[in-house]
């Protein structure tokens, strides 16, 4: 029997989404790890581009932000930051955005910005950064996430990130063209949209983990869809390309991570 830790079937189960021959906008952190990992193991030729302007990466440890130098010592290319934007980004040659994010709501809208009142606010988050950007310009986004009712709430506090807005066209009404949110990744299940509706619905559910427990960690009422799969357990070889993975980044970084 394989043994692995809830993040670890997280990230495996992100990584198997992506394709050979995407080109893949990467967030920094889970995201990071997920794109990475598919790198390393069935899409060796994924385009890994980075915000801060690096393209095609292969990074041999995971960064600690968009500036570390490993992205850019490893890429084919790195162009300027207004360039990856409206070339890159802007103008739809990018299929995938990969995201985390700090509050989720049930149409995959991201808040990275503030917990609780904006001028009043219990934490100030990072912020977007690219986010908004990403989530709007990328050929589809794909979301991953811890699963809690603190993360995934029924109204987030500040929409930094669109996802399908209130549901159903009401992306489409801002003059967004692209798919949004198509699926939502996490240590319990794998969620992705309704195709009218748009709000998430459980599709998988990981090995060992009830309906109960997704249930009990989520703030919004859940959708299990007709026929729900049993997502496939991390093979050796994820479980050992990853953890090798983390190992060299821990040894690079230090306490720094």
């Amino acid at each position: 029997m394989v043994e692995y830790t809830p993040t670890e079937m997280m990230t495996v189960s992100a990584a198997r989404a992506l394709k050979n021959d995407d080109v893949c906008f990467v967030g920094i952190g889970m995201p990071s790890a997920a794109c990475n990992l598919a790198r390393l193991t069935h899409a060796p030729d994924i385009t890994l581009i980075y915000e801060s302007g690096t393209i095609g990466t292969k990074p041999d440890v995971l960064p600690l932000s968009i500036g570390d130098g490993e992205l850019c010592e490893t890429a084919v290319n790195t162009v300027a930051v207004p360039e990856m934007f409206r070339y890159w980004l802007q103008g739809g040659k990018i299929s995938v955005g990969f995201l985390g994010a700090a509050q989720l709501d049930k149409y995959g809208n991201i808040n990275t910005t503030v917990i609780g009142d904006y001028d009043n606010p219990k934490v100030r988050l990072p912020g977007g950064g690219g986010a908004p950007e990403i989530a709007t310009s990328c050929g589809e986004v794909f979301l991953v996430m811890k699963q809690s009712k603190r993360g995934f709430v029924e109204k987030i506090d500040f929409v930094t990130s669109l996802g399908h807005g209130k549901g159903g066209n009401d992306r489409a009404s801002y003059g967004v063209d692209t798919k949004g949110p198509s699926r939502l990744i996490t240590d319990l299940c794998i969620m992705e949209p309704h195709p009218v509706g748009k709000q998430f619905v459980v599709t998988s559910i990981h090995p060992g983990v009830t309906r109960e427990e997704i249930i009990e960690n989520t703030g919004w009422d859940v959708e299990f869809a007709d026929e729900v799969a049993e997502t496939a357990i991390p093979s050796e070889k994820e479980l050992q390309v990853l953890r090798e993975l983390h190992a060299r980044t821990a040894k690079a970084h230090g306490d720094q991570q």
